[in-house]
């Protein structure tokens, strides 16, 4: 399973779900303290900011972002949970996690489980961006983009609600 969250509550979270695995998709990764019962090789690093369009001085989500972590997910033995968060927890880790569900369960209709995730987190508003070169990626044809467009924005939030995404 796969557990959403932020940088905040990221060591709280690691800790109650036992997760070996955690994906960060932050600005300044700098920030990010690897918590101690994670194996570096068990943690990826996606440097990004939260931003759906090209802007000078940002550092836009792009394919090589995607492609890492689907590699990633796919390589996990999913033993115990994986953690995806980012920095307030609302919408680069939610759109993470969607791709992550996606990517690890081809056949599973991609409005199912855009909708457990609004189910999950009032506050999930998954990175419009991400989700597209998802999409392109996985060859969804449009399905995950037109997921995220049908759940709607979340509530505006600090700091997005936890959420745990169940892959079956």
């Amino acid at each position: 399973m796969i557990h959403v969250c932020s940088l905040a509550r990221l060591h709280d979270t690691v800790e109650d779900t036992r997760a070996r695995h955690v994906v960060t998709l932050i600005k300044d990764i700098s920030l990010v303290r690897r918590p101690d019962s994670i194996a570096a090789e068990n943690h990826l690093l996606l440097d990004m900011d939260d931003i759906v369009q090209v802007m000078d001085g940002y550092v836009p989500p792009n394919a090589d972002h995607v492609e890492k972590l689907i590699d990633f997910v796919t390589r996990w033995d999913r033993t115990a949970p994986i953690v995806v968060h980012c920095y307030a927890g609302i919408s680069r880790s939610t759109a993470g996690a969607f791709i992550a569900a996606c990517a690890l369960n081809p056949r599973r209709d991609e409005m199912t489980i855009a909708k457990l995730i609004r189910d999950s987190s009032p506050t999930a508003i998954p990175n419009m961006r991400l989700v597209a070169l998802a999409d392109n990626l996985l060859r969804r044809q449009g399905r995950m983009v037109k997921a995220v467009q049908a759940i709607g924005p979340g509530l505006s939030a600090y700091e997005g609600v936890p959420f745990r995404l169940d892959l079956e």
